[in-house]
């Protein structure tokens, strides 16, 4: 089984970048605790990337066919980009949308999500723990082969 992580942009500055909302958990650390919870879980290849760059994120997906879900945390552009939501509509990955804060708890623009719509699922505000509920659930719809998990593309 093959998983793909996106970290959007920002997330390399975690554990310096607003801790009042982030805290102090670095993604160094979040990227450690996803391949541990992976390992248990029976995972064999996970392969984790952050970019600022919404170019290189849309590649990382186009380039994800032999992958078996898709973990994703867009950051801001989650509110912004029509082209990742295209990359993943295009590519029919099981993705799963997360993020460490609540998102429907901040800024009014910061509620709306072009990526949902195109996505499985979105767990969002329990920090690093909506990456590990993120993983477990990608794992757990991989092993489905019935996936009757469908996505509008609305």
């Amino acid at each position: 089984m093959k998983i793909l992580v996106i970290h959007g942009p920002n997330l390399n500055l975690l554990g310096r970048r607003q801790p009042e909302i982030y805290g102090r958990l670095t993604l160094k650390a979040v990227d450690a605790a996803i391949k541990s919870l992976a390992r248990e879980l029976g995972v064999n290849v996970i392969k984790i990337i952050q970019s600022n760059h919404e170019g290189d994120i849309v590649e990382a997906i186009q380039e994800a066919s032999d992958f078996d879900a898709l973990l994703i945390n867009p950051g801001a552009y989650t509110h912004t980009s029509i082209a990742i939501r295209d990359a993943i509509l295009s590519v029919h990955i099981p993705t799963i949308e997360v993020h460490l804060s609540n998102i429907h708890a901040r800024e009014e623009f910061r509620k709306n999500s072009y990526i949902a719509g195109v996505a499985i699922g979105q767990i969002s505000g329990f920090g690093l723990n909506s990456y590990l509920l993120g993983l477990r659930a990608a794992v757990g719809i991989a092993r489905d082969e019935k996936r009757p998990y469908k996505t509008t593309g609305r």
